[in-house]
């Protein structure tokens, strides 16, 4: 069973994994919320070396990283410095 079937019917990425590390000091991982209006829903500041696993939810559609750091996802690796 794939990962999106096993995800009680949540669809457009929701369930997804994605991980960040950090490359620096005060790397920001700001939540985006879903819906018609997007807004801000929860942060985090990571400290250099510091990783952090998260998932996309039915509130979560979109993050945004600020600073220096490697993201990984099942579409592949992103290395902000790139």
């Amino acid at each position: 069973m794939d990962n999106a079937s096993s995800n009680s019917g949540l669809n457009n990425g929701a369930g997804e994994y994605y991980l960040i590390k950090a490359k620096e000091q005060g790397v920001q991982v700001i939540g985006l919320t879903r819906g018609k209006d997007t807004r801000f829903h929860h942060t985090e500041k990571l400290d250099k070396g510091e990783v952090m696993i998260a998932q996309f939810t039915e509130h979560t559609s979109a993050v945004k990283v600020r600073g220096k750091a490697i993201i990984m996802t099942k579409l592949g690796v992103i290395d902000t410095e790139d």
